[in-house]
């Protein structure tokens, strides 16, 4: 197995596999998409290699960076800034719930790409980190362990990063979260003063009364077949509506939940596709 992996690593830094074949072929050696999110997180290739040859094709700029959080908390995270001069609004990007990877590194990079500068939290960070833990099972546990309000603390404290940064527009700042994150995004459009515009992929809602307090527009991104998560869309958007909040949302026909991850099996190009230029379209509406 392990010179399988190191075959595959070798294609692909020779630029012999594109990054979609590159975690093909890693899920076929490790049995999993989680277990070769895993792998590149405790090996640390996700952060050097893959941020590396990716950022170079998507022409931004990525790095580690730390950021100070509730309790002297140290919160790691995922900076991907565009290149060139001015200042740009800024996303938080809020991960799924086996913790950072590169999903989700990917996608903070695409938003550069397309001119935010992106912060992608570790969310585990309070836990040792994701790279830290060796299994998925492991991620998940702790991810359930993690207490919500040191969660939205963190994220807080990310976006408090953001907008003190040199390349970021002050005030200028949204969230983005999927699966785990989704929820956590649409909670800190509650909790958040400086929040312009949140992004909920297939997030739950948080209790229908605390709707309300919401103090931004939310998007919201559905599958159909996520019945868990879809079945509550229409109470949220008739809530939102009696509180008098803007809230929009997209349900994908045939599409399930994790349906925007391209490193995974439900990963639905179709409505991937749609979905990313839907919610560019609102950042920018909302951010401008």
């Amino acid at each position: 197995m392990e010179k399988n992996i190191e075959t595959i690593v070798t294609d692909y830094r020779n630029r012999r596999l594109n990054r979609r074949n590159f975690f093909a072929r890693l899920v076929a050696v490790t049995g999993s998409m989680a277990a070769a999110h895993m792998l590149l997180e405790s090996s640390g290739l996700a952060v050097t290699l893959v941020s590396e040859v990716e950022s170079q094709k998507a022409r931004v700029t990525s790095t580690t960076i730390q950021y100070p959080s509730k309790g002297g908390v140290q919160v790691s995270g995922y900076l991907s800034v565009p290149q060139g001069k001015g200042k740009f609004p800024a996303v938080v990007v809020i991960h799924e719930n086996r913790g950072l990877n590169e999903h989700t590194r990917d996608v903070a990079r695409r938003f550069a790409a397309e001119g935010f500068v992106a912060l992608a939290p570790d969310a585990l960070s309070r836990k040792g980190g994701t790279s830290n833990l060796k299994t998925p099972d492991e991620a998940r546990a702790a991810i359930t362990a993690l207490p919500a309000e040191d969660a939205i603390a963190d994220l807080k404290a990310g976006l408090a990063y953001l907008d003190a940064h040199s390349k970021v527009k002050r005030g200028r700042l949204a969230s983005v979260g999927f699966c785990w994150g989704g929820a956590r995004s649409f909670t800190l459009a509650i909790e958040s003063e400086n929040l312009r515009a949140a992004v909920v992929f297939y997030g739950s809602t948080p209790p229908l009364e605390r709707l309300a307090g919401v103090k931004c527009p939310v998007l919201g991104i559905y599958g159909e077949t996520d019945e868990r998560i879809t079945s509550r869309v229409p109470e949220t958007a008739e809530a939102m509506n009696r509180a008098g909040k803007r809230f929009e949302y997209k349900i994908y026909p045939g599409a399930g939940h994790a349906f925007f991850n391209d490193t995974g099996e439900r990963y639905d190009a179709a409505a991937a596709k749609d979905a990313w230029t839907r919610t560019l379209a609102f950042l920018r509406t909302t951010l401008r």
